[in-house]
């Protein structure tokens, strides 16, 4: 239960690392149909599902001392999904991709997954140093 508690922080990082590895993949899959006629983009939605899930009180927390904040629920329920977009057309063809937005977005997503990576760096480096700092 301890070991659970540790990782919370972590778990939280990883949905959020899967949901952009998802949100890459749908981009770069929307990119690489730009041409294709009668194609629509897809979207990955996750925040709001997660913000969601927070309001209604998905997530419940403790506070273990006043300035620390803890998650006690896990998030093993909330997963990032994937929308296809059936109601635009941009083109004759019915394409919807517009490979402007599409490029704008994959370099939203590639700093926001950036950022997590060094988040949960961080997180690995606060509990090396707690063990280490026992010895």
């Amino acid at each position: 239960m301890l070991v659970e508690k540790m990782f919370n922080a972590v778990n939280l990082l990883e949905k959020g690392l899967d949901a952009s590895w998802l949100r890459n993949q749908v981009i770069t899959n929307n990119i690489a149909n730009v041409d294709t006629p009668g194609f629509k983009n897809s979207r990955v939605a996750f925040e709001s599902l997660f913000k969601s899930a927070l309001e209604q009180g998905g997530f419940a927390l403790k506070r273990t001392r006043e300035k620390h904040l803890h998650f006690n629920d896990t998030v093993d329920g909330i997963s990032a999904k994937t929308v296809q977009n059936n109601g635009t057309t941009m083109r004759m063809d019915g394409n919807n991709v517009d490979i402007d937005y599409e490029s704008a977005e994959l370099a939203k997503n590639t700093i926001y997954y950036n950022t997590l990576v060094q988040k949960i760096s961080s997180e690995f480096r606060k509990l090396d140093m707690a063990i280490n700092e026992g010895r």
